[in-house]
């Protein structure tokens, strides 16, 4: 199975989704390579990185999820490193 390294952007703007951002990254925990989470209290949001290696098929997958969430946006970045 070919896999891509890409970096999922999140940044969640209520509180409200957070339970359910972590049930879905959990769902996809075998592909997450790292994950990183900054509050930005001045602004009352959090920032989160997560690093992937997985089939493009599944990125596509965990980032149109996350994106479908009420008050969080999420953008994908892929690697241009070739598959494995």
């Amino acid at each position: 199975m070919e896999t891509r390294i890409a970096l999922i952007g999140i940044i969640v703007e209520s509180p409200e989704s957070v339970e359910s951002l972590n049930a879905i990254l959990h769902d996809y925990s075998e592909f997450i390579i790292g994950r990183m989470g900054i509050p930005y209290k001045q602004r009352n949001i959090s920032v989160i990185s997560v690093i992937v290696d997985a089939p493009t098929d599944v990125i596509s997958a965990l980032s149109g999820k996350l994106g479908m969430l009420p008050n969080i946006n999420a953008k994908t970045v892929y690697s241009k490193l070739p598959s494995q």
